[in-house]
């Protein structure tokens, strides 16, 4: 899999959901090797959007039609700084991955402190979370070439989710404190999910 993390500012969270839209019912017929997208909105006005491909290949092939282009020349002045896209190959789906279910969408942007851990404890917390945060439906890790990452996490309800993370074991957080470094959270309280 291949992913594109694209963040920017907004003021105008109608016009960019409007775009995404048409996107979905005129483009994406012609995105070859589209998995999929996640986006929304932060209560800050900060968009962050997840799009998944196949390859890298696909994603080039994607972003090279003349639709696709004009398409984004006309979405990109909704932003009003600077848009941020990081690209990697590097990318660890855990229970399944995202969910179109979900009520809530929890982004993490930070450092992993140590990349071997970080793969082993993601399956050992894999292999226990169903039973221990039912909340959650599943997640993204894209990592990149920095060690930085950006994860995707989606939940049934931002409630639940509220609520079960109050329940997490002080041994579980010393662990995920020490494999990763959070440095800010994302909150989509309104997700957009979009799937082939």
């Amino acid at each position: 899999m291949f992913v594109q993390v694209i963040k920017g500012q907004v003021s105008d969270a109608a016009a960019i959901r409007a775009a995404m839209e048409r996107w979905m019912h005129e483009l994406k017929p012609g995105a070859i090797g589209w998995l999929g997208t996640t986006a929304g909105i932060t209560s800050d006005g900060t968009c962050i959007t997840l799009a998944r491909f196949e390859s890298q290949e696909a994603a080039r092939r994607n972003s090279e039609r003349p639709e696709q282009h004009q398409w984004w020349m006309e979405t990109s002045k909704l932003f009003t700084g600077e848009v941020t896209f990081r690209d990697t190959e590097d990318v660890v789906v855990w229970m399944g991955g995202g969910s179109d279910e979900a009520g809530f969408v929890q982004v993490m942007e930070g450092r992993v402190l140590d990349r071997a851990r970080a793969d082993t404890l993601v399956k050992e917390m894999e292999a226990e979370m169903a039973d221990q945060r039912p909340d959650i439906l599943g997640g993204v890790t894209a990592n990149m070439p920095d060690s930085t990452y950006t994860d995707f996490v989606y939940f049934r309800s931002e409630a639940e989710a509220r609520e079960a993370e109050k329940d997490m074991p002080p041994e579980a957080m010393e662990q995920m404190n020490q494999t990763w470094e959070i440095n800010s959270f994302l909150d989509l309280t309104e997700p957009w999910l979009y799937s082939p």
